[in-house]
C-alpha cells in the first residue's frame, strides 16, 4: 500500500494488550489513523515476569523502540533445567542471539505495557469500551461497544485475547481449553531467593508434574516465582491456598520450599492455564486477529507475548507490502500462522522428563523459548 493509501487507512484495534499496543504503534508508524479500543477502566498487567526473544527485540529496534524496552528489562544468557531437587538437567544458550544482534531480555509485565502504551499517542487509547459486536460489512466493518457507541473502520485488529469476541462473532465459536493445571505467579525481592538466581539466568524446576520457573528481574532486584502444577478445578480464578502450594512443592529443594513458605499468599496471583485450539482463518477481508486472540496458547515455551509482538511486525509489513488489505491479510496469515501452530502444539507437552532432550529443540530452535 502507498504512503498516500496509509493516511486514508481507517483502523481499530480491540484490546491494548501486548498485542493491540504493539500493532497500533506499527501501524501509526506507517501512517495510518489508528484508534485502540480497551474494556477496562484502566490498563494494568498482573506482576510477573516474561522473557523477551532476541527476534522479539529485533522487531522493537524495527519499531525505533528498542531503548525504551531495554531500560526496563535485564538480559539472560541461559535457560536452565532441573530435577526438583536441583539436578542439571540441560542447561543451553538463548537462541537467536547472533542472528538478531541482541540477547533474551526479562522484563515486568507491568513495565512492559506501560513503555508499550507510553509511545502511543495521549488520545489514541479509548478505555471503557467493551465490545457487543463486531460486523463484518465486507470492505469494511464495523464494532458496536456496550457502552453504545460504535465505529466504522476500514480494518479491524481484534487483539482482544484469549476469550476474544472478535474471534468468537466471526471465526469461531470454540471455547478456551483447560490445560489441566493452575500457575501460581508472584514477583518477590531477589534478596529472598537464596542466590538462586543472581546470575540472570532462567532456571526451571520440575518434578512430580510441577514446574518452578525462576525469572530474574536484576535491574528491579526482584525474581518472578511461578509454580505450575497439576489441577482439576478449571475456575479461571481459582481461590489460592497456601497450604495447597507447600503441598505442591514438598519434596523440592529446601531452598525452593523456604521461599514459597515466606510468600504472601495475598500476593500470589492464581490462574488456570488455558489455551484455545488452532483455528482456520484469522481474517475475512476487513477484520484480522493477533496475539492470543489468534493462537493462544499455554506458558510453557513462553511464546505468548512473542508471538504477539511478532504477530504486530508481520500485519505492519504485510500491509505495507501488499496492494490491498484483503491480499495484506491473507500474507499475513500465510507467514504467521504456520509458526503459531507449531508454537501452540508445542506449548501443549508442557515438560517432562522423557520429553527434554535439550532446552531448545533443535528443530524449532529459532522460535521457542522464554516465559510468556
Amino acid at each position: 500500500m502507498t504512503p498516500e493509501a496509509f493516511k486514508n487507512l481507517n483502523v481499530a484495534v480491540i484490546g491494548a494488550g501486548y498485542a493491540g499496543a504493539t500493532t497500533a504503534y506499527a501501524l501509526h508508524l506507517l501512517g495510518a489513523k489508528v484508534t485502540v479500543y480497551e474494556q477496562a477502566q484502566e490498563v494494568k498487567e498482573v506482576g510477573a515476569g516474561i522473557g523477551l526473544r532476541p527476534s522479539t527485540m529485533e522487531q522493537f529496534r524495527k519499531l525505533g523502540i528498542f531503548d525504551d524496552i531495554d531500560a526496563v528489562t535485564s538480559p539472560s544468557d541461559y535457560f536452565e533445567i532441573l530435577t526438583a531437587q536441583g539436578q542439571r538437567i540441560a542447561m543451553e544458550e538463548w537462541p537467536e542471539k547472533e542472528a538478531f544482534n541482541a540477547s533474551t531480555h526479562f522484563v515486568h509485565r507491568g513495565d512492559f505495557i506501560d513503555v508499550l502504551l507510553g509511545v502511543l499517542p495521549a488520545d489514541m487509547v479509548k478505555l471503557n469500551h467493551r465490545l457487543s459486536k463486531v460486523i463484518d460489512n465486507g470492505a469494511t466493518a464495523t464494532a458496536v461497544f456496550e457502552n453504545g457507541e460504535s465505529v466504522e473502520a476500514d480494518l479491524i485488529v481484534g487483539a482482544d485475547g484469549i476469550r476474544s469476541q472478535v474471534r468468537h462473532h466471526l471465526f469461531s465459536d470454540k471455547a478456551p481449553v483447560f490445560a489441566g493445571e493452575h500457575a501460581y505467579r508472584v514477583v518477590i525481592p531477589a534478596a529472598d531467593t537464596f542466590g538462586l538466581v543472581d546470575d540472570g539466568n532462567l532456571r526451571m524446576y520440575m518434578g512430580r508434574g510441577t514446574k518452578i520457573y525462576m525469572l530474574p528481574l536484576l535491574h528491579r532486584k526482584e525474581v518472578s516465582y511461578d509454580v505450575t502444577c497439576l489441577a482439576a478445578d478449571s475456575t479461571p480464578a481459582p481461590a489460592a491456598s497456601k497450604e495447597h502450594l507447600l503441598e505442591v512443592v514438598e519434596g523440592f529443594d529446601e531452598r525452593l520450599v523456604k521461599i514459597t513458605e515466606g510468600l504472601d499468599i495475598d500476593r500470589v496471583n492464581l490462574r488456570a492455564v488455558y489455551d484455545i485450539d488452532p483455528i482456520e482463518t484469522w481474517h475475512s477481508d476487513s477484520v484480522v486477529l493477533v496475539g492470543d486472540a489468534a493462537h493462544a496458547m499455554c506458558h510453557h515455551q513462553g511464546q505468548g507475548a512473542n508471538s504477539a509482538v511478532l504477530d504486530a511486525g508481520a500485519l505492519a509489513d504485510s500491509l505495507r507490502e501488499a496492494l490491498s488489505i484483503p491480499e495484506a491479510l491473507a500474507q499475513y496469515q500465510a507467514n504467521r500462522k504456520p509458526v503459531t501452530d507449531v508454537l501452540q502444539r508445542e506449548s501443549r507437552h508442557g515438560w517432562s522428563d522423557d520429553e527434554i532432550k535439550d532446552v531448545f529443540p533443535s528443530q524449532h530452535a529459532g522460535q521457542l523459548g522464554a516465559r510468556s
